[in-house]
């Protein structure tokens, strides 16, 4: 298992507790700029991406990047808009099930990629508003960068509300 250890059960209660007040362009490219400082300050090789909806509203590639990513990122935000969940609650919930996500769903690894690092951004009352995408760390770790990022916003629009 390269899942970290998660459960289905602890990345559903992570998803049901991050959630935005609200998310409009604004938030997206402020979403994307927490992550550039975090992965800045840790000298992380990363590709960020934010959408809202299928609109790609913040990408950046940081030094050591990899040409690859993007693709990696493509096919993780489709995982995200197909679903509704992060690429690694959809990846959990397959090896505990012992099912084939890609098989499951009509899907192919080609277009699709059930790996860390694709997180929804719902708000408050309206669901699935964008889509935060980490790519270029092993996918647990994608996975946490993307939650430490959604939980500096949260913790940034708590002291703005």
């Amino acid at each position: 298992m390269t899942t970290g250890g998660f459960t289905s059960e602890q990345l559903e209660l992570e998803e049901q507790i991050l959630v935005l007040p609200h998310c409009d362009l604004r938030d997206a490219v402020t979403i994307g700029e927490i992550a550039v400082d975090i992965a800045r300050r840790e000298s992380l090789a990363i590709s960020i991406e934010v959408r809202l909806g299928e609109w790609v509203v913040f990408h950046t590639a940081l030094p050591g990047a990899k040409p690859d990513q993007p693709s990696w990122i493509a096919r993780k935000a489709r995982v995200v808009l197909a679903t509704g969940h992060s690429t690694m609650l959809e990846r959990v919930k397959a090896e505990e099930a012992e099912f084939d996500w890609y098989e499951k769903y009509g899907l192919t690894e080609e277009t699709h990629a059930i790996h860390g690092g694709g997180l929804p951004l719902n708000v408050t009352g309206q669901g699935l508003q964008g889509i935060l995408l980490i790519s270029g760390l092993p996918q647990v770790e994608d996975h946490l960068f993307g939650i430490r990022v959604i939980t500096e916003f949260l913790a940034r629009a708590g002291e703005n509300d």
